[in-house]
């Protein structure tokens, strides 16, 4: 494959234009902090529109291997299939990889690429896909490449570079009568055999040590195992003891707190934005809970919320 002429024919943009670009394509982004959900501070590299249209044309029109336990960035798919693999099982253990778009580079990408389509691309192809798909934090040439979060090309590639992983671990967990998903950086897994997912975490270091010679490693201060005697939570859905998907109280007490005050109209536009959103999961993932407010609230107040911006 020739990316030049891969993206020229797809943009109808000349192929040389494509070239000039692409040379300096891994600076071309713009770098900022947003806060982590528990702590710290997480890099986002957002690429101008121009490569952001590139990436994105290249990522619809170029068919990469996605194994079926990957949940993330798929349509059909989501953090509402991922938990729902989850609730017939009474034993669970989540897994966290570290820094996981960060560490995925060209040599990673490019040793799955062989092994998936057995042949590389010439070395002027590998170079400008390496530009078109990866960023330079140091914005100095010849410095590290890495995935960026916020580029719209990096899920589909880190789906197509865990592809194998997928596989080994799947076999694995098949053998073992484990259910086995992952959402990006977040493997879930479950199982009503006592004590079988304490065997797990070597397992999957190991595997992580032959597919990525260590490139990729589990944060291991985010290494949970529970049960039904305590909550159970996948990808931020609670599963109940019963075996169905919840909000869980918490989040169901903030929901309750901010449609008061939206039916009061003390929320900003901020806010309300938010308030939407959350609206729009919890019909995904315990719809009840919304006709219980809308019965409490008045008939369809809920709606108009919704509906309100």
């Amino acid at each position: 494959m020739d990316t030049a002429d891969f993206l020229s024919k797809l943009t109808n943009k000349s192929r040389s234009s494509i070239v000039d670009f692409l040379r300096l394509a891994p600076n071309k982004y713009r770098v900022y902090t947003i806060p982590k959900r528990s702590y710290g501070y997480r890099t986002i590299a957002h690429p101008t529109a121009n490569l952001k249209f590139l990436q994105r044309t290249f990522s619809e029109n170029f068919a990469f291997p996605t194994h079926a336990a990957a949940q993330a960035y798929i349509s059909g798919k989501g953090i509402k299939s991922n938990a729902t693999q989850h609730k017939n099982n009474c034993y669970l253990l989540k897994l966290d990889l570290e820094d996981f778009f960060n560490s995925i580079k060209p040599d990673l990408f490019w040793g799955v690429w062989d092994k998936a389509f057995q042949e590389l691309p010439s070395p002027a192809s590998k170079e400008m896909l390496e530009q078109l798909l990866f960023w330079r934090p140091s914005r100095r040439i010849g410095h590290t490449l890495v995935l960026s979060v916020g580029a719209p090309s990096s899920p589909a590639i880190s789906n197509f570079c865990m592809y194998f992983f997928d596989v080994a671990i799947t076999n694995i967990c098949e053998l073992l009568e484990v259910k086995y998903t992952r959402y990006a950086d977040d493997l879930t897994f479950s199982t009503n055999q006592k004590n079988i997912l304490f065997e797990l975490p070597a397992l999957i270091e190991s595997t992580l040590k032959e597919e990525f010679s260590l490139q990729l490693n589990i944060n291991k201060k985010k290494t949970k195992f529970s049960s039904k005697a305590h909550n159970r939570h996948v990808t931020g859905v609670t599963i109940t003891n019963d075996s169905t998907l919840s909000l869980g109280r918490s989040r169901k007490r903030y929901i309750k707190h901010l449609v008061h005050r939206a039916t009061l109209k003390q929320l900003n536009t901020d806010e309300l934005n938010h308030l939407i959103g959350l609206l729009s999961f919890a019909h995904d993932i315990e719809p009840d809970f919304l006709t219980r407010l809308d019965a409490k609230y008045g008939d369809g107040s809920i709606q108009r919320i919704r509906s309100s911006i």
